[in-house]
């Protein structure tokens, strides 16, 4: 089932108790701009954007099972007018679907503490917001990137990981860690996987098996899966593949186009 919306307020539409896995990986912040009023990402701070993502959280505890689990992919960006590189030749970097990815923009306003140049540190920033209203956070894993985007960079190392997040809103959940062993092994939190690519130029795209490992260890067959912000529709696939019921949100029209195309999903509420 696919929600038109801002996540905020479609949540609500969605029953209490009914969702058993949350997989997604919100707007980072200051990073792209989707042209629409209600996005998420473009907040004049990085406080501002972590309360508005923690707000929706709290709003997802409701629709939440209590054994439930929520798996947040999400990345940082560096505080200033530029927030990297633009290609209009690069599907991954175009405008096509949003203004330019990592947009020159006016400088944000003065900070307390961070400086032009610094990386945010949006992703801790986020997590202990989590802690302090109240979830559980079980897992810090690291997503390594062995093909990360190029940087024109030659005073740091280029970024090649992002976090992805396990909370859960009670003390005891459901953790399925065979499904998601490698060879008999527990799988470890350092998950190598390649970025993917697109070919209908949406910018950012989950590799499969990231919403594959998440939805195997946080679900069974016959489980709804929660994405507040669909995209391209990864999570959706990988839990209709897996036999799993999905729930999504996105806010952009022509997304929604892609994922029907994808999942064949034909109903739109």
């Amino acid at each position: 089932m696919i929600l038109q919306g801002d996540a905020l307020t479609k949540i609500n539409e969605v029953s209490s108790d009914s969702v058993q896995t949350v997989v997604t990986s919100p707007p980072y912040w200051g990073l792209r701009d989707y042209d629409n009023d209600e996005q998420l990402g473009q907040e004049s701070s990085p406080e501002m954007f972590v309360f508005n993502l923690v707000n929706l959280f709290q709003k997802i505890k409701r629709v939440l099972r209590d054994d439930g689990t929520v798996w947040v992919n999400i990345g940082d960006t560096f505080f200033g007018p530029k927030g990297g590189h633009f290609d209009s030749n690069n599907s991954i970097t175009n405008s096509s679907t949003g203004s330019e990815y990592r947009q020159k923009r006016k400088a944000p306003p003065k900070h307390s503490y961070l400086k032009v140049g610094d990386l945010s540190g949006v992703p801790w920033m986020f997590a202990i917001e989590m802690q302090k209203n109240g979830w559980y956070l079980k897992q810090d894993i690291i997503w390594h990137k062995p093909n990360p985007m190029p940087e024109a960079v030659n005073n740091r190392c280029v970024k090649s990981h992002e976090y992805i997040f396990l909370f859960t809103k009670s003390k005891q959940y459901y953790f399925n860690a065979d499904a998601i062993k490698i060879k008999d092994i527990r799988r470890g939190s350092v998950w190598s996987l390649n970025t993917a690519s697109f070919k209908e130029a949406h910018f950012a795209v989950f590799p499969e098996d990231i919403p594959a490992l998440c939805i195997k260890a946080g679900s069974k067959e016959g489980d709804t899966v929660l994405d507040p912000f669909m995209g391209s529709g990864t999570t959706a696939l990988i839990a209709q593949r897996l036999a799993r019921k999905w729930i999504g949100i996105e806010l952009n029209p022509e997304y929604i186009e892609i994922i029907k195309r994808r999942t064949a999903q034909s109903e739109l509420f």
